[in-house]
């Protein structure tokens, strides 16, 4: 199992067509399988961000809920499609 401070986190952003519509985070060896879980549940975008490096649980989780708050605070409150609070 992998200590708290190991930095296997990947940081992704979902687009639809430029728009983004959902900030995610997983643990995974390859991100791409979180993001084709995605695809199987129905989410629709059209091109993946992954952000690098691979950081920390603490950071990834920090890095996604500033950016949902910031996405917010652009779109009169509205988070991301997919990204629910």
């Amino acid at each position: 199992m992998a200590g708290r401070n190991e930095r296997i986190w990947w940081r992704y952003i979902l687009r639809d067509k430029g728009k983004i519509v959902y900030f995610g985070i997983t643990s995974r060896e390859f991100p791409e399988s979180r993001i084709q879980q995605h695809a199987d549940d129905g989410k629709r975008f059209t091109t993946v961000n992954i952000i690098k490096p691979r950081v920390t649980e603490a950071g990834a989780r920090k890095w996604e809920r500033d950016k949902i708050e910031s996405y917010k605070r652009s779109h009169r409150g509205r988070p991301p499609r997919y990204n629910r609070i």
